[in-house]
């Protein structure tokens, strides 16, 4: 005997969509620390993002203009199978990461280690988007192997599509 299985969603839920053109509604930074940004090109420091929900994936397009620098732009693919994913910037600079759905399939939560020469960093965002899919808050916390203290900071992003 055979039966087809197909993964689903739990009834009465729909996976939050975090699609579309996303602006920042103000500038990132943590009451006058620095924010944890792993390169210029990292997304923790990108003002504005381009985000595509997959079924099993979303994948972010950022750009940032550094004064002085030219516009770059980078990609991250985020994967929801749980599996730790991996980025690197560049010589003795990386990022590892994973991503999990809550229960209710509404917040998405990245939990990141980077590496930059002998400093570690170590992050957990918690994504979440509005009922009326309108902004997505992002609420960071950081700690490293050379700060005395955890720092927090909440980034607001705001649909401009």
């Amino acid at each position: 005997m055979y039966f087809p299985l197909q993964a689903q969603q739990k009834k009465g839920t729909t996976l939050a969509n975090f699609s579309g053109e996303w602006k920042s509604k103000e500038s990132i930074s943590m009451g006058g620390n620095i924010y944890c940004a792993y390169s210029l090109d990292d997304r923790m420091s990108s003002k504005t993002m381009k985000i595509a929900n997959q079924a099993n994936f979303l994948t972010i397009e950022t750009a940032n203009l550094s004064t002085g620098l030219a516009l770059s732009t980078s990609h991250e693919k985020l994967i929801f199978d749980g599996k730790e994913s991996q980025v690197n910037y560049g010589p003795g600079i990386e990022k590892k990461f994973t991503v999990k759905w809550s229960a209710d399939e509404q917040t998405m939560t990245v939990n990141s280690i980077s590496y930059q020469g002998q400093v570690i960093h170590y992050v957990t965002e918690v994504w979440k988007l509005s009922n009326d899919g309108k902004y997505i808050s992002v609420q960071a916390n950081a700690k490293s192997n050379v700060w005395d203290e955890e720092r927090s900071w909440k980034t607001e992003f705001e649909k401009t599509n």
